[in-house]
């Protein structure tokens, strides 16, 4: 079994860290630099960075902050956002990033997955998916949630893996910074369809949520940034708290 990973997962927008709730309202959480020095002395498994800055790569702040929390952190780094060309993903590593997220290009260009792991490998590719429900029926979203994609989830996770994905980003619009816990349905159904591993994100509020996640699903990463921005908690705390649970984080051979 893949180790239970816990993931602080960082927004960043205008050279800052935000957070919203449903991809709408984003509010300032702070300097990124100090909270790389933060949870670096809090054991997270993995950090992610999403940038969702309206200008993206047309200056240097990811790159940078990037290089910031290679010295800093002995963690695996994976970010995403705006990612389209095979030289982004080539800068970005070597800028200090372990793992690449990419999502709205695989709609606009259909080989992307399968050149970037031909060239990467499979296991620096994580394919996001934003998952928004309506009328009990999931959709995939592209372009930050503002477009539907026509392809069902299904088609899409076979397409995905055939391609060459090595691990998938599942992120609920309509749990996101709601604290009312993941969207386990929506999961127990992509777990069905793969055997590559999740992180899933959207929703975590308390350590609960985490719990439930890990215990009924088989998610192997929870994704989590607004219990960490708005209430006094830590992966050392969550840590702690699964493991008196029954849930080791150790690796399972």
């Amino acid at each position: 079994m893949l180790k239970k990973r816990i993931i602080p997962i960082l927004l960043l927008k205008n050279k800052r860290l935000v957070k919203g709730k449903k991809f709408l309202n984003y509010r300032d959480t702070g300097d990124p630099a100090s909270c790389i020095k933060i949870y670096n002395t809090q054991y997270p498994d993995e950090l992610v960075f999403i940038n969702i800055d309206d200008n993206r790569f047309k200056s240097n702040t990811l790159f940078n902050i990037l290089k910031f929390a290679s010295k800093q952190c002995f963690i695996p780094l994976t970010v995403g956002g705006g990612i389209d060309k095979i030289s982004k993903i080539e800068k970005l590593l070597k800028s200090g990033a372990d793992k690449i997220i990419i999502n709205t290009i695989n709609f606009k260009d259909k080989k992307f997955i399968y050149r970037s792991s031909k060239i990467f490998g499979s296991q620096c590719i994580v394919v996001g998916i934003d998952v928004r429900k309506i009328k009990n029926k999931y959709y995939i979203y592209s372009d930050l949630g503002k477009e539907k994609q026509n392809i069902s989830i299904e088609d899409f996770i076979k397409f995905c893996e055939d391609n060459g994905a090595g691990e998938f980003f599942i992120n609920s619009i309509d749990n996101d910074g709601t604290m009312n816990g993941y969207d386990l349905k929506l999961i127990n159904h992509i777990e069905k369809l793969t055997k590559l591993p999740i992180i899933t994100s959207g929703g975590a509020g308390n350590f609960k949520h985490i719990e439930d996640l890990f215990k009924k699903t088989k998610s192997s990463g929870a994704a989590c940034g607004s219990i960490f921005h708005f209430a006094d908690n830590n992966p050392i705390r969550i840590s702690t708290y699964l493991k008196q649970r029954g849930i080791d984080q150790k690796k399972i051979k």
